[in-house]
């Protein structure tokens, strides 16, 4: 079981990293964990934040493959 992140993707055709960090308060750092796939969890503050910012659904960042 993996759940895929999905943020590269969308930043490519939005925004920089780091003006996402700005718009949300989730640090470049922490930005780069998700992104890479090294998260354990991600709160629901947070994927909102992301969803808000970024103007997306949750599927859209978070997928999941077998």
């Amino acid at each position: 079981m993996a759940i895929v992140v999905n943020l590269d993707k969308i930043l490519l055709r939005r925004m920089t990293s780091r003006e996402l960090a700005l718009k949300t308060g989730i640090t470049e750092a922490n930005l780069s964990v998700l992104k890479t796939g090294k998260a354990k969890a991600i709160r629901f503050s947070t994927l909102e934040g992301l969803c808000k910012a970024l103007d997306c659904q949750p599927g859209d960042i978070l997928e999941y493959t077998p």
